[in-house]
């Protein structure tokens, strides 16, 4: 019997965390159809790839991602497939595009997740073709999408599209009935198109753009407990999952969500994916209490899962656009403000430093930022002389000017030209290894598609297995590669219920090849590249070819030695994943070579 692709003599891990082994695979028709010790034949097979040496890995699971605009015009989605992510879930925080218009999306998106507003609008009113949650799925799949998708419908876009953006975010407003069962007709239909649950928000620092509601924070935001009470039954009742976002500033929420998990006597437990487990450097003993949260609850019936980003939180920021300036009252005071001539004379204004001197100071009670300015580097200035130091030394530099001031006068002086880093949390190895072998915890927190601007974490998955595969190197071996692949690929799927992250006969053939010569320091270089639909903003990306030379979706090879395949962007290697749909069995070859569970090869 012939296949379309052979891999031969790769180290071949399956995604359910069993020993791996050096195995050949024959894959036809898009699936699995042997994995054989002994050499398979490719007498007639048109491509026979050669992974000596190399890993074979089951296509890595993205479970946090806001693609949702990019995907319309660009559904190839190239940044993340090249790092071996073949399955990409959309919908987070709330946000989606299933129900709400062009210009309401725009005002979803565009601040809270650093999307310029225009391009939102435009994406969605040149695109948007559906009205229901099922055309939105069969419009995804007339795309020639690279990966796979998986959706949670947001509970922000089904509020705005039910009360209208300006009733959807005012205190004082709750829906009436019909709105109620609106919201909860539209869940349900999400539901049966196969999305994998709900996502909603009660972070408070997440605010809306444009001008009519502008500085707002997310309709999620709004909902009160009888509003989320009707919506959490349904996901409770189809064992779907709810992903959430507490509001950091008030932490009885995040206790509540967690409660809300458990399930008593017949009561299914609610999937609860809550946002996030992080270790901030502003609040470092904070994640020690998320980690014994989630055990508590989970042992007390739950299904309860932090999501957690596996590398260091690294942000960088043009002048003053960073997110984490709207956790205070002077910072958002600032972004509130689209034009940069009001925004500079605020700037300069003696009272509002003042504010921003008070806000700064300030070290108690939840936030994000650690608020040190000498915990912030500048990477790019007109003013050479900056470049390399603090805010806090340029400071000093200047006659000891308080860090507030001298970060505003320079970006006074030079407004986005100046350019920024700082790390706000998971900076402790030891404490990422923890949290790597918790089972509270889900690999994925990378905004991809998020952020153009601010972040790049589209590798996490890659930086992960590097962490591993050091400590095993150095012979202190936190966490197996065999867990450490399963933690990123099958138990995520299986989790959210979809048919994705596993590399056994009968799977679908979505798998990648790794170099592990090359999980080295490359993973963590900093790279721009522009964004066509975006008139070419220049985004932070990950660019380490090496280490991925090879990427399946389907059985169709879509990335090759650092470039696209023809069949990316041009034939559909995707399909969306519906929750608890299951591939058609593939009839398997009949060999006495086959291995269902195999020895490991070290």
């Amino acid at each position: 019997m012939t296949f379309d692709v052979i891999i031969r003599n790769g180290r071949w891990f399956d995604g359910t965390g069993a020993p791996s082994a050096v195995r050949d695979l024959g894959i036809r028709d898009g699936h699995v159809a042997a994995v054989s010790a002994e050499p398979l034949d490719a007498t007639g097979c048109p491509e026979v790839v050669d992974a000596a040496g190399k890993w074979v890995l089951p296509g890595m699971v993205d479970i946090h991602t806001h693609y949702d605009v990019e995907v319309l015009n660009d559904p190839h989605l190239p940044e993340s497939l090249r790092h071996g992510v073949t399955t990409i879930l959309l919908g987070s925080c709330s946000l989606s595009t299933v129900h709400v218009g062009a210009v309401d999306a725009g005002d979803l998106f565009g601040r809270v997740e650093a999307i310029p507003r225009k391009h939102v609008i435009r994406a969605v009113q040149e695109a948007k073709t559906w009205s229901s949650a099922q055309e939105y799925v069969e419009a995804l799949e007339s795309l020639p999408l690279g990966p796979n998708l998986a959706a949670f419908i947001g509970h922000s876009d089904m509020r705005t599209a039910t009360m209208g953006l300006d009733q959807a975010t005012r205190k004082n407003v709750r829906p009436s009935r019909r709105e109620q069962q609106r919201m909860e007709d539209m869940l349900t239909e999400a539901l049966d198109a196969g999305f994998v649950g709900m996502s909603a928000q009660q972070l408070l620092f997440d605010k809306l753009d444009g001008d009519v509601c502008r500085s707002r924070t997310l309709p999620s935001t709004y909902a009160k407990w009888r509003e989320m009470r009707g919506l959490r039954k349904i996901l409770r009742s189809r064992g779907r999952a709810l992903q959430a976002g507490p509001d950091a500033s008030h932490p009885h929420t995040i206790v509540t969500q967690a409660l809300g998990s458990i399930g008593f006597g017949k009561t299914k437990p609610l999937k609860t994916s809550l946002l996030s487990a992080a270790d901030i450097k502003a609040i470092p003993f904070i994640i020690h209490l998320m980690r014994l949260l989630a055990a508590t609850v989970n042992k007390a019936g739950a299904d309860f899962k932090w999501q957690h980003l596996p590398v260091p939180f690294e942000v960088y920021a043009d002048g003053i656009d960073l997110v984490i300036f709207e956790e205070f009252g002077s910072g958002a005071a600032a972004l509130h403000l689209s034009e940069k001539i009001a925004r500079d004379e605020l700037m300069r204004d003696e009272d509002y430093r003042r504010r921003f001197r008070k806000d700064y100071d300030s070290k108690y009670g939840p936030r994000v930022w650690h608020r040190d300015f000498f915990d912030a580097e500048i990477v790019e200035c007109p003013d050479a002389s900056v470049i390399g130091k603090s805010f806090g030394q340029v400071g000093l530099d200047r006659g000891g000017l308080h860090p507030v001031d001298a970060y505003l006068d320079l970006v006074l002086e030079h407004g986005t030209a100046i350019r920024w880093r700082t790390t706000i949390s998971n900076h402790r190895p030891d404490i990422l290894k923890k949290m790597a072998q918790s089972p509270g915890v889900q690999m994925g927190f990378s905004d991809a598609g998020a952020h153009l601007r601010n972040m790049s974490f589209y590798n996490f998955g890659l930086r992960l297995l590097r962490h591993v595969h050091d400590a095993e190197v150095a012979g202190r071996p936190f966490l197996s590669m065999e867990h450490a692949v399963h933690r990123l690929t099958g138990e995520l799927a299986d989790w959210y219920g979809i048919d994705a992250g596993h590399l056994r006969v009968g799977h679908r053939a979505d798998l990648f090849l790794l170099d592990p010569a090359h999980l080295d320091s490359t993973l963590d270089e900093y790279h721009e590249a522009p964004v066509a639909q975006y008139d070419n903003l220049s985004r932070m990306v990950n660019r380490n070819d090496a280490t991925v030379p090879l990427v399946m979706v389907a059985g169709r090879t879509v990335w090759r030695d650092g470039d696209a395949t023809d069949v990316l962007g041009k034939e559909r290697t995707g399909r969306f994943l519906r929750a608890e749909e299951k591939t058609p069995a593939v009839r398997p070859v009949a060999s006495s070579t086959m291995v269902a569970v195999p020895a490991r090869v070290d």
